[in-house]
């Protein structure tokens, strides 16, 4: 590999570790995790950095690439000395499935309760088509593990997001901020959703599916990029 690959590569990894800290930082800010909970990676090339495992968000050093921690798809670890997070399965199986370039896990009050109500949190906004429509629950697994890994992929069907039972949040995108504005709109309208329901005698209203269809084309398009 020439020095000039090596340092496009280097580049590459350092805008990608200074995003993913941030973007972890914001989960606490925003109140998703508590502590050390809740985990995010983003794809560069071959190789997945992550959050590492039980550090406190703050304590990374988001402008020193050589303290990233990266893994290849089959998780061998490739950058970093600190161990990847716990949740690896989970993400990894993401990475393998789809075209994802970044995972967003969270534990999220409102989510997570809604994870323990219902099998599926239903289209109350039309934002539930910017992650393909009403957001299934994953069976619960212990965390880590491959059977969460399964169970998530199978909720993961035709979405871009899901809930994991008595646990939180999966999202994924094109990127860190897409994934982490689609785990943000997935909590609001979990949020919503328990809100509306807890009025005596009424019953929230829902979209349809066709209504959720007509939404979910209309977001495909929505958006743009700011001028320099």
């Amino acid at each position: 590999m020439t020095e000039q690959r090596q340092g496009a590569e280097r580049d590459a990894v350092g805008r990608a570790w200074r995003e993913l800290v941030e973007t972890a930082r914001r989960t606490v800010t925003d109140g998703l995790v508590v502590g050390t909970s809740g985990n995010v990676s983003v794809r560069v090339g071959d190789t997945v950095l992550v959050t590492p495992s039980g550090v406190p968000y703050d304590r990374l050093r988001p402008d020193d690439p050589d303290r990233a921690v990266g893994v290849d798809l089959a998780g061998r670890q490739v950058l970093g000395d600190l161990a990847p997070t716990s949740e690896l399965p989970m993400h990894l199986a993401i990475y393998r499935a789809t075209d994802a370039r970044a995972v967003v896990h969270t534990h999220a009050v409102h989510a997570t309760a809604v994870s323990m109500l219902v099998p599926e949190l239903p289209g109350v906004h039309y934002m539930t088509g910017a992650l393909g429509g009403p957001v299934r629950v994953a069976p619960y697994a212990l965390y880590g593990t491959e059977e969460l890994a399964r169970n998530m992929l199978q909720a993961l069907r035709g979405r871009t997001g899901c809930l994991l039972q008595n646990h939180g949040t999966v999202t994924y995108g094109a990127s860190l901020a897409q994934a982490y504005d689609r785990t943000a709109q997935l909590e609001w309208m979990s949020r919503l959703w328990l809100t509306a329901s807890s009025v005596p005698g009424r019953t929230p209203t829902l979209l349809s599916p066709e209504r959720l269809r007509e939404a979910e084309g209309k977001l495909r398009g929505y958006g743009q990029q700011p001028p320099p």
